[in-house]
């Protein structure tokens, strides 16, 4: 029993030594937290807020007191004008603003207005290249269907090997030298000897790969 007794009497001890710890709403204007939050929700749903107790003053008058009223704190807040007349903010987005101006007719006015402005621009030919007055190795190709190599018209001369490395020497590739072949009179003819086996084709020019495009393979 006294070894109780002396534990009951250290926690009195202790309970007397703590700190008292201050109420959350002193220094507002309220006496405790839930008369802020009264205060409070009073203010949000619009109702008059209740008015908090303040602390006693003693009046001159001897034995009267008097609680002084409180105040309510100033707003802070400040109202931001806005121009509604400004033609750079667009208020399509305000339901209220698009519904006074605009109803279901006019949208089907509007609609039947931009169709009947609507302006269909017909196809034409693509218009001639300047300039393009030579031969198109492209058309040329796409008009034969022999393979290369195959003989069709007829070749003579002598030294016809070298003629036809000289000659295809001086061209920067084989379109060039296809060009040039049917602009001096080939197929028929073959004046610089770039054709020597008669097939048609100058400086190893090959057609298939047109072909090939025409025919949609690789």
């Amino acid at each position: 029993m006294r070894v109780s007794g002396a534990l009951v009497a250290f926690g009195l001890l202790l309970a007397g030594c703590a700190p008292e710890i201050p109420d959350s709403a002193a220094g507002v204007g309220f006496d405790s937290y839930q008369g802020y939050q009264a205060s409070r929700q009073a203010e949000l749903s619009g109702r008059p807020a209740p008015v908090p107790a303040g602390p006693v003053i003693a009046s001159e008058t001897a034995g009267t007191i008097s609680f002084p009223a409180a105040t309510a704190p100033a707003s802070t807040a400040t109202a931001v004008a806005v121009d509604v007349n400004n033609p750079g903010i667009s208020d399509e987005q305000n339901f209220d603003a698009v519904s006074a101006r605009e109803s279901i007719q006019s949208d089907a006015e509007r609609i039947a207005a931009n169709r009947q402005a609507y302006v269909v621009i017909q196809p034409t030919d693509l218009p001639a290249r300047p300039g393009d007055g030579g031969p198109n190795i492209v058309a040329y190709a796409l008009a034969t269907n022999h393979p290369v190599g195959a003989q069709l018209y007829p070749r003579s001369g002598l030294n016809a090997q070298n003629r036809f490395l000289r000659a295809c020497g001086g061209y920067a590739s084989s379109d060039l030298a296809q060009e040039d072949f049917l602009a001096r009179g080939g197929p028929e003819r073959d004046r610089l000897g770039v054709d020597p086996d008669g097939d048609g084709y100058a400086c190893y020019w090959d057609p298939t790969p047109f072909r090939a495009a025409r025919n949609g393979g690789g």
